[in-house]
Parts: structure tokens; sequence; C-alpha cells
């Protein structure tokens, strides 16, 4: 297999392997220009995000490129839906090294393929470079939102009820299963978890239905006492959660049953990518009906309070503590 190098294979790479992802969009120009060119149409505006990760910090560097790719264009599209967004096209940077292989890069290729066809994006353009450090890439994802409806983090009031989409938990819990150290579960439960860490699931369906819904709304990629942190201080509220009504996988409720100190890393260890968001106790009902329309469990965890902290009560109604409360970037 032959290495990447810079200069003329950086041309047969965007021929090969990125050209083909940007076919379906007219904007693009198959990459043969500069940039690309959109219009937004009437009503609309547009959402931006970006996101970028790095071998060793992000990723492992056995994981399969495709699923590489495709968690980073995942990662994004949370992005999107948190904001009740719908994406469109992405541009996409690249850092190989001197151990990337033309195929590992087809392989990541790949994965981006999949996945365009799974959320209706394409590739709009880029850039590929070669460097001494690790694979490191950056994707910037844009969508549309009816125009001043995009959801925020500071919209949120004393009183809403704090709800969660999906199973919380498996994405920290999912990396320990990737470095074999979880071996109490059953290869199931294992396999289960490294998933959904490897592999994510946005909720893009559900992010535009809470238009009009929800008066706050955040995915969980740093954790989510973190994220809801976030959304406690930009919209000057406190929060109290039962730990109870915390959604949990089959495979964590097992971990949880034989050791509570796994609520560690299901509070705050991030990378699950569902969606945290509000509702005014009026609109209580709109949980199971957006449950039904999307094909996605919804949990109430909680409510929104006066002050600034967020308290989280176990079993016996009393506080818990926890050693750190989420990811920190830097």
């Amino acid at each position: 297999m032959s290495n990447v190098k810079h200069g003329g294979q950086e041309f047969e790479i965007i021929e090969k392997c990125f050209r083909p992802l940007a076919s379906s969009a007219a904007g693009a120009f198959d990459l043969t220009d500069d940039a690309a060119v959109f219009s937004v149409p009437s009503g609309k505006e547009v959402v931006v995000t970006k996101d970028a990760m790095v071998e060793g910090v992000h990723f492992l560097s056995d994981d399969n490129p495709a699923n590489i790719s495709r968690k980073l264009l995942r990662t994004n599209l949370s992005d999107i839906a948190a904001m009740g967004g719908r994406p469109f096209g992405y541009l996409l940077a690249t850092s190989w090294n001197d151990n990337t292989t033309f195929e590992w890069v087809q392989f990541f290729a790949e994965g981006l393929a999949l996945d365009q066809k799974k959320y209706g994006v394409s590739l709009l353009g880029g850039d590929t470079v070669k460097s001494s450090g690790p694979l490191t890439f950056s994707l910037t994802l844009m969508g549309y939102v009816p125009k001043g409806k995009a959801l925020r983090r500071n919209g949120a009031r004393a009183g809403d009820l704090i709800c969660v989409s999906g199973t919380i938990g498996d994405g920290a819990l999912g990396l320990k299963a990737a470095l074999e150290e979880l071996p109490k579960l059953s290869d199931r439960q294992r396999a289960w978890l490294d998933g959904r860490y490897r592999l994510p699931t946005p909720r893009n369906i559900l992010g535009p239905r809470l238009l009009g819904k929800a008066s706050a709304c955040i995915d969980i990629s740093d954790g989510l006492l973190a994220d809801l942190g976030h959304i406690c201080k930009q919209s000057k509220v406190g929060a109290e959660i039962q730990r109870s009504a915390i959604p949990l996988s089959d495979a964590a409720k097992a971990l949880v049953e034989t050791d509570e100190s796994y609520w560690q890393d299901i509070l705050a260890g991030g990378d699950d990518y569902e969606l945290l968001f509000t509702l005014p106790p009026e609109k209580a009902d709109e949980i199971q009906r957006l449950s039904n329309e999307c094909g996605v469990p919804i949990c109430q965890i909680g409510l929104l309070g006066e002050g600034e902290d967020i308290i989280v009560r176990d079993s016996a109604g009393q506080p818990m503590e926890f050693a750190n409360r989420g990811w920190q970037h830097l």
C-alpha cells in the first residue's frame, strides 16, 4: 500500500476520493473552483457549525477510517439538530501524515459517502494538507433554519421541564469499552457501548420538530452536567435533576447496579450526542408526541428553577457530589 504524499497525489485524492462526494451539489462545481456558491431559500437563514477531531484525543489510532469520518460528520449534524436546523452541505479540511495510505483515505471517503446519503448532505469543498503530527480533521457543516427561529441556549425559564432524547452515558462508557476497561459486561453489552462511542446517532429528525416548542436546546457532547450548565448559564437559571429519571441503556444499568461510581461517567463523560432541551410546563404533552413522531425515546429528567446551581438527587433524595462536571476542551 502506498503512503500519501503531498503534491501530485493530493490531486489524485481529490479526484478519486472527494470529488464524487460533491457531485450532487451544483454550487460545488465538482471541486474545480476555489469556493462554492449557494443561495439561501426565502424565509430561511444559514446555521453554521464546525468541529475538529484529532487522533488520540477524539478517536483511537486503530479506529475504522470510515467510522472516523462518519463520526466527524455526525457530531456536526448533532450541532445543527440542536439549533433546529436542517443540514445541506459541508466543508472538509484533512491533515494526513506519513503513515496514511491512499487506501485509508479511500475508506475515510467511503464513510462520508454512506452518511451523505443517509442524512442528505453533500461536500462543497475544503482543503487537504500533510503534516508530521497526528491525523487531524475539521468539518464545517451548514444548514437552514426558519428565519429568527433557531433554537438557542438562552431561552429557558424557571419552571421549565428538562428533557433528553435517547439514553445517557453510553458515549463515555463506550470509550471505556473500546479500551477494554469494562471486563464485567457481556460481549453484547460491550459491543453496544463501543458502537455508541464510535458512531453516535444525531437526532436530526427531532431537532427541527422542537422549533416552536422547546425554550432552549443543546446537544450532549461535553457531558449532561456540563451541557445543562451551558443552558443554565445562558438562561440565568438553576436546575434539579432526579437521577432515577435519567434514561440508561441495559449496559449502563448493568454497570451502575454493580458500582455506583459509574454515575460519574454517565453524567459528566460526554460523547452522547443526544439532545438536551427544555419545555415550558404547559407543553408537557409534547414529550410523548415528539417521541412517537420521531421514533426516539424522550424523558423528562428534572426541572429548572431559580439560582445558579445544578443539583442531582440520588435515589434517597440526597445531592450527589462529582469529581468533575464534564469535558474541558482546554
